[in-house]
């Protein structure tokens, strides 16, 4: 259960636009955003932040979304786990390849860019951050320097969202839930405790 009630759509017609956006990206308005109303400022800051990462830019959307995946599986998010994994079927993402994403370095299902770009998120999302002069240069021979700062930026993205949703216990969403029920629980993926 929650520890901050989150705030109910209605009361917030202000930030209608920014949800009607979510919506049509992701199907539905996560309760962190909800929560974050409790301070507009916040969610409206949050909303161009998250927007800018994950809307825009020269990495591909799918990508964006299994990088996010990684680092949040390596932060113990179920909560963000289950959003991405979802989110990257949605960006046209093979189920079976979001089934293998934790074998990514093994997985034929991956390309030595994607590994590069994955590695970086695992190492990223850990605490503390474990990413190495070596992954950094691997990343390097299949991304350029701006299409890098978007990477870590997904990652420090998601590791707001994994402290978020981590401490608030941010209730998971029906859609999601099915998705990752479905799809991850072969991979240990399981309701956490606060979901």
């Amino acid at each position: 259960m929650t520890y901050i009630q989150p705030k109910s759509r209605t009361d917030l017609p202000e930030m209608e636009p920014l949800f009607k956006m979510v919506e049509a990206s992701m199907g539905f308005v996560p309760n962190s955003m909800f929560t974050m109303a409790h301070w507009p400022e916040l969610l409206s800051a949050f909303g161009t932040l998250g927007g800018t990462i994950l809307g825009s830019g020269q990495v591909e959307p799918g990508l964006k979304q299994l990088i996010a995946f990684v680092s949040s599986n390596a932060s113990g998010c179920r909560y963000c786990q289950a959003h991405t994994s979802h989110s990257a079927e949605k960006r046209g993402v093979a189920t079976d390849k979001i089934e293998a994403a934790f074998e990514f370095a093994t997985s034929d299902k991956f390309n030595a860019a994607e590994r590069a770009a994955l590695t970086v998120a695992l190492y990223g999302g850990t605490v503390p951050n474990g990413v190495e002069a070596e992954h950094m240069q691997e990343l390097g021979k299949h991304f350029s320097e701006a299409e890098i700062v978007e990477i870590v930026a997904v990652i420090a993205l998601f590791g707001f969202l994994n402290r978020w949703n981590d401490t608030m216990a941010t209730t998971l969403e029906e859609t999601p839930r099915s998705f990752a029920e479905s799809h991850l629980s072969a991979n240990g993926w399981q309701v956490s405790k606060h979901s």
